[in-house]
């Protein structure tokens, strides 16, 4: 039920307007602006639930049930089957939708009337005090609109049935977002709801449980990682690792209040919102490079996680790294549910990256922006979490920030389009605390191997007079290319892509820092697929590769000319096509799900496109130094 995103470039390039092509919002073009607008962050039937008022169904059965499956607390991570049953006229409008917490009556929350008329909305009080974190029309069991599943519930004194009924099992994904839940059955669709019928309420066996950990690197030493995990626990707990070694975690949180609004609705502040319990951060020192270690975290009262075996990566300076990189992933769900926001790659794109790390030839990940698409939906960042933990609990797991997770109106991002839904980078960071200079401040550098990594914001100013710019020039006039003779400069908004989705500001005075410094390999985000470029500069090949023995593309830095552009942003969200005519600085393109794949020595990259689905390179180079 998401609106339909054409996949043509053209459509796009809206899509990912920058500041030259979306003009200012002010209160005499908001109205104007909102149709634009609205594909942003994914406006759909299903994600404006909570602008409906609740109607009253006409003539319900009065043999109407929702029951569910369970009859103990509900687990961590499990399937649940929800049967509705006393249907007397089945309908493609009927629907199940999982409320947290359970509130679906509308009289319970007067208090929302001035969140609502914050955003222009003067009609109505919302269908549901709190957002839907999921839902499935019914008719996702094909048997229930040919009423396949009947029950008589009356019979004549002769035993002949009078009233025959329709009943429908549908299966739920469910993991522990530490809320109560509740299935409500609802008639009339996403336009005009009504309720049905109310399960139980249900409640999670442990909303404090640990859970979501995954890893970061605080610095380029590989002897500390930092490992983070989301809780209903307010009390610091501990990571226990390295074999008897153990650590207190610091315990932060957010609230609707941190949110962004205006006049624009805002989901983060308003209908979007779910409490996103603790989130327990801890730094685990003492470790040694490129060596494997176990923890686990938890607490006497709140449970403890199951024991993780990671590995460190290799620190900056010695000879080999191996890392996979890409942008624009999210997650999807698991079952046949609608939820606001549907990366459909997502899954498969894990899956595959969490097989290559089973092997043992992965030292760290590299997520360029777009991280979690929950854009003001909070629920959607637990999701996320839950999505990565088998890649993100075992190796570094290094972020950029990117459009979806930073940007909205009024708030001091570079771009003033709504696209973070209100969260202004607040749930980013507090999720995923890089080694930053500072909060909103999320451009660092790291060296692991052979590779200096300049991971900035594209989201944040870069201008010449801007502090990250000053940031960007001071890192790269730093880096000592005896240690780490490779410089890969990324973030999320590309400076080069065929399907036209570029700032030309951005390019116009970031561009000649990568030269000045020799940046090797750039890699972006942002527009949803692959594309890779001849070492370009100013719109213009000044290298391009040869074929080497193998048949592999060879760029050769020995006298280098200019950097080699990656696009990989392909990694979950629905798929860019390309247009007829590429620019003449392309040599490939791939419109597929999947990941860069790359691996460096002192004298060497190699870079592979990886098909998430055939698990085959569909794309290789390398880029060599003499």
């Amino acid at each position: 039920m998401l609106v339909t995103f054409a996949l043509s470039c053209l459509v796009t390039m809206l899509h990912h307007a920058t500041s030259s092509s979306v003009p200012p919002l002010s209160h005499t073009n908001l109205i104007d602006t909102m149709d634009v607008l609205q594909n942003y962050t994914a406006i759909s039937d299903f994600r404006l639930l909570n602008r409906r008022k609740l109607g009253t169904c006409l003539n319900p059965s009065p043999y109407i049930k929702i029951n569910v499956d369970t009859k103990s607390a509900l687990a961590d991570d499990q399937m649940i089957t929800v049967t509705v049953s006393g249907v007397l006229r089945p309908s493609k409008n009927d629907w199940v939708g999982v409320i947290s917490p359970s509130h679906a009556d509308v009289d319970i929350c007067p208090q929302n009337i001035l969140l609502y008329e914050q955003t222009g909305d003067f009609s109505e009080l919302p269908l549901l005090c709190h957002y839907p974190v999921k839902a499935q029309y019914v008719n996702n069991d094909q048997g229930y609109i040919g009423c396949k599943k009947k029950e008589c519930k009356k019979y004549d004194q002769k035993g002949k049935c009078l009233v025959t009924t329709c009943s429908a099992s549908i299966t739920f994904h469910i993991i522990n977002i530490r809320t109560d839940i509740q299935f409500v059955f609802f008639g009339a669709g996403f336009q005009t709801p009504c309720v049905l019928a109310k399960s139980k309420v249900l409640k999670f066996a442990n909303p404090k449980k640990p859970l979501y950990g995954h890893l970061s690197s605080v610095d380029s030493t590989g002897t500390s990682m930092r490992l983070t995990w989301v809780s209903g626990d307010k009390n610091p707990q501990k990571v226990q690792y390295a074999n008897g070694k153990s650590q207190a975690s610091r315990v932060t949180t957010f609230s609707q209040e941190n949110m962004c609004t205006s006049a624009l609705p805002s989901p983060a502040k308003d209908f979007g919102w779910h409490d996103p319990g603790y989130i327990h951060s801890v730094v685990m020192t003492g470790l040694e490079p490129s060596k494997r270690f176990s923890y686990r975290y938890g607490s006497n009262s709140a449970g403890w996680s199951s024991r993780v075996n990671f590995k460190t990566p290799p620190s900056g300076g010695s000879d080999e790294l191996k890392f996979l990189a890409f942008g624009d992933m999210g997650k999807a769900p698991r079952d046949a549910s609608v939820e606001h926001y549907i990366q459909p790659g997502s899954i498969a794109v894990t899956q595959a990256m969490a097989n290559e790390i089973s092997s043992g030839n992965v030292d760290s990940i590299f997520h360029i922006g777009d991280i979690s698409y929950a854009t003001g939906f909070l629920v959607e960042w637990d999701f996320f979490l839950h999505l990565i933990t088998p890649v993100a609990s075992q190796i570094s797991y290094m972020t950029a920030i990117g459009n979806h997770e930073r940007d909205y109106v009024n708030s001091g991002s570079q771009y003033i389009t709504p696209d973070s839904g209100g969260e202004c980078g607040v749930a980013y960071e507090s999720y995923f605390p890089m080694p930053t200079p500072a909060r909103d401040k999320p451009w660092y550098s790291i060296e692991q191997g052979s590779v200096h990594f300049v991971v900035i914001s594209t989201e944040h100013a870069w201008s010449p007079n801007s502090e990250q710019y000053q940031w960007m020039s001071k890192d790269m006039a730093s880096v000592d290319r005896s240690r780490t003779p490779w410089v890969i400069f990324t973030g999320h908004r590309p400076m080069y892509s065929s399907c036209g989705s570029v700032d030309h500001a951005f390019f116009l005075e970031v561009e000649p820092m990568l030269m000045k410094y020799k940046v090797d390999l750039v890699l972006f985000g942002h527009v949803h697929n692959y594309e890779r470029t001849c070492a370009v500069y100013r719109n213009k090949c000044k290298a391009v590769p040869k074929k080497g023995a193998d048949g592999v593309d060879t760029y050769d830095n020995t006298n280098y000319e200019a950097p080699v552009h990656a696009i990989i942003g392909m990694a979950g969200f629905r798929l860019d096509s390309f247009p007829p005519i590429a620019g003449s600085w392309s040599i490939s393109r791939i419109s597929e799900y999947g990941y860069a794949r790359v691996h460096t020595t002192k004298k060497q990259l190699n870079f592979e496109f990886v098909n998430a689905y055939t698990k085959k390179a569909e794309d290789q180079f390398r880029i060599v130094k003499s």
